[in-house]
């Protein structure tokens, strides 16, 4: 059903207000025919959306974790259809097309992928006659905050969601973001949605679902944005080479967890250094360089920090009853990712 103008005034309502509980429970009355255009920065927002279909390559190493057909969002940024998404929608993809909110299907290209902010770019091969949207300043955003999130499908996929916690965030394919935002209640299409602030500018791209929301460890359902501001100060250097040089830092290939504050191992990713090196799933990673590591951000600001990509790291390790030290060959992230064939 598409978005009227009450729909998007009782939007728009909802942003005003401080808490979850004051939204009302009657609609707004509807906007006269004169004072839609107070409400065109949500239309215009939301119409920057589009849908991004990927296939990935048929022997795409993420194929085990993210499927071969992927299905996400992104959103156009400037004039010439530069479309962000989420990076690993377009993981080692082989075809992408985007959609637009008038149901154009276009092609595109991957214009860049950078694992450190976990940010994607893709290019229409064809000009789609999108309107961009704002990049906004995500510093600014605070819990209780309220904004809006957009999937694809324009003014008929936008929801309200409530910032509850701007917190460090530690994923366990060697990710770390220092400022996460995470909302309430959750999207189920979180992959490369929009956070919208109530000026209609962007402040956010959408990563995860989780289930700790506000509080590690506590119980509340939502999902984790990527702040833009992570983007502004490398988009043109994306543009120019597709990655960016601060995000070529040692990479092991480990998928690992804090438990009772040790780091277990739970994967690793195949022809990997980790996997080369002997490290298996369930073994406990008790220091690094021989100091002790018990979070996920001390061991990977440890493993970034040891040099560049190829320099050998040593891990003391539980494997079972036995200790042991293992030395590690680390890599460039990127060189281990499969690309599409070319001629």
């Amino acid at each position: 059903m598409k978005r009227n103008p009450i729909a998007i005034a009782f939007l728009t309502l909802a942003l005003a207000l401080p808490t979850l509980g004051a939204v009302p429970s009657a609609a707004p009355t509807a906007p006269k025919q004169d004072d839609e255009s107070k409400y065109q920065y949500l239309k215009d927002a939301a119409n920057a959306m589009v849908a991004v279909q990927v296939k990935a390559i048929g022997n795409a190493r993420s194929a085990a974790t993210l499927g071969v057909d992927r299905m996400g969002a992104g959103v156009v940024i400037d004039k010439d259809g530069l479309v962000l998404t989420i990076g690993y929608l377009i993981l080692e993809a082989d075809h992408v097309d985007i959609v637009t909110s008038e149901g154009r299907t276009v092609p595109a290209m991957v214009a860049a992928y950078d694992h450190a902010t976990g940010f994607g770019l893709l290019r229409p091969l064809v000009p789609i006659d999108v309107k961009p949207i704002k990049l906004g300043t995500s510093s600014k955003i605070e819990p209780t905050f309220r904004m809006l999130v957009a999937g694809a499908g324009g003014s008929e996929n936008l929801s309200v969601a409530t910032v509850v916690s701007r917190r460090k965030f530690a994923g366990y394919w060697e990710y770390f973001l220092e400022d996460a935002i995470f909302t309430t209640p959750p999207r189920p299409d979180f992959g490369g949605a929009a956070l919208i602030d109530r000026h209609g500018e962007l402040v956010g791209i959408g990563s995860l679902f989780v289930m700790d929301a506000e509080t590690p460890g506590e119980r509340l359902p939502g999902n984790m944005f990527i702040p833009i501001d992570h983007l502004k100060p490398i988009l043109s250097e994306l543009l120019a080479t597709g990655r960016q040089k601060a995000g070529r830092r040692p990479w092991l290939g480990l998928n690992s967890m804090e438990e009772d504050g040790r780091i277990k191992v739970l994967r690793v990713s195949s022809d990997g250094p980790a996997e080369q090196a002997g490290i298996e799933p369930g073994d406990i990673i008790l220091a690094f360089a021989g100091a002790k590591v018990q979070t996920l951000d001390d061991f990977y600001k440890r493993l970034w920090s040891s040099g560049a990509p190829g320099v050998e790291v040593t891990l003391k390790v539980l494997h079972g009853s036995d200790v042991k030290e293992v030395k590690i060959r680390s890599m460039d992230r990127m060189e281990h990712v499969r690309k599409r064939p070319t001629i």
